[in-house]
C-alpha cells in the first residue's frame, strides 16, 4: 500500500540481517512496483483474447465461404452440364438424321456441338479453380508431366531438360496441378517450332529458391504481363493457340496457397519462363 492508501502490485524480498554472533536482529525489504508491468500483462491478455476472437469469427467466415464453394460446384457440375448434354445430344441426333444435301444446316449443328464442347471445358477449368481454393512437385514428378505430354504427340521432337534434386515441400496433389500446367503451357506455345526446349530446374532469388518452368515458344509481351494470371485471360487468340485461359489462374492460387509468389519473363518470339517460389514450411494457407 503506497503512503496515500492505494494499493499496488509489488515484488517484495525480505533479506534477515544477523548481527557478529549469528543472531538475526532485523530484516531488509525491497519493494519493486509492478504497476506497468501488471497493466503490460492485462493489456496483452486482452489483446490475445481480441485474437483469438477475431480468429473464430475469420475461421466461420471460411467455412461459411468454403461451403458457398461446395454448393457453387455442384451447381457447376451438375446443373450446367445437364442442358450442354442435352444440347450436344440433340444436335448428334440431327447430324446423324441430316441427309449430304442440309447444307448449312449441318454446319450449324457442327459449330453448336463444338461450341457445347467448348462450354464443357470451361466448366471443368472452373472446378478446377474451385477445387484449388478448397485444397511435392520433384523431379520424378516432373518427368511424369513430362512423359505424359509427349506421349499426347510423340511425333514432336521436343527437348527436356529437367534438374535433379527438385524437392520443395507441399500439397502434392496441388503442386501436381502446378506442374501439370506449366508444362502444358510451355508445351502448347512450343507447338510451331520443329525442334523445341523445355527447361524445369532451380535459381536463388536472393530470398530463397525459385523454381522455373522455361521454354523457348512464341513467347508473349512483357506489357501484358499483367493479365496472365487472370482467370479466361489470353494473350494469344484462340485460332493461333487453343485454351479456356484457366490454367496459369490456377497456378497462381496454388502458389498463394502455400505463401510463395510467381513471375514470369518473356519476349515475343523469344519463349517464356515462369518462375514461383513457396513457403519455407510447404504447408498451404487458409486461402485470403
Amino acid at each position: 500500500m503506497r503512503k496515500d492508501g492505494s494499493r499496488f502490485w509489488a515484488n517484495t524480498v525480505l533479506t534477515p540481517i544477523h548481527d557478529e554472533a549469528g543472531r538475526r536482529w532485523g530484516f531488509a525489504k525491497i519493494t519493486r512496483d509492478l504497476t506497468e508491468r501488471k497493466r503490460a500483462e492485462e493489456e496483452i491478455a486482452r489483446l490475445n483474447a481480441d485474437l483469438e476472437r477475431r480468429v473464430r469469427e475469420r475461421t466461420g467466415e471460411l467455412e461459411a465461404a468454403n461451403a458457398e464453394m461446395e454448393a457453387f460446384s455442384y451447381s457447376v457440375s451438375h446443373d450446367l452440364r445437364a442442358p450442354l448434354r442435352a444440347i450436344d445430344g440433340f444436335s448428334q441426333a440431327l447430324t446423324e438424321d441430316c441427309t449430304p444435301q442440309a447444307g448449312p444446316a449441318a454446319d450449324y449443328l457442327r459449330r453448336i456441338r463444338a461450341a457445347t464442347r467448348k462450354m464443357a471445358e470451361l466448366i471443368d477449368g472452373l472446378l478446377d479453380l474451385s477445387r484449388v481454393s478448397r485444397a511435392e512437385m520433384r523431379s520424378q514428378m516432373a518427368r511424369q508431366s513430362a512423359e505424359s505430354l509427349q506421349r499426347s504427340e510423340p511425333e514432336r521432337r521436343v527437348q527436356w531438360v529437367i534438374a535433379d534434386g527438385l524437392t520443395p515441400r507441399g500439397d502434392p496433389r496441388l503442386l501436381r496441378a502446378v506442374v501439370d500446367n506449366l508444362f502444358g503451357n510451355a508445351w502448347k506455345f512450343t507447338g510451331g517450332k520443329g525442334a523445341a526446349r523445355i527447361e524445369v530446374g532451380v535459381t536463388d532469388n536472393g530470398d530463397g529458391p525459385a523454381y522455373f518452368v522455361a521454354d523457348d515458344g512464341a513467347g508473349f509481351d512483357m506489357a501484358y504481363a499483367d493479365k496472365l494470371f487472370g482467370a479466361f485471360q489470353r494473350l494469344h487468340s484462340e485460332r493461333e493457340f487453343e485454351g479456356t485461359g484457366i490454367g496459369l489462374a490456377t497456378v497462381r492460387r496454388v502458389i498463394h496457397r502455400h505463401g510463395g509468389r510467381i513471375w514470369a519473363e518473356a519476349g515475343a518470339g523469344r519463349g517464356a519462363t515462369f518462375f514461383f517460389t513457396l513457403a519455407p514450411s510447404g504447408d498451404p494457407a487458409d486461402p485470403q
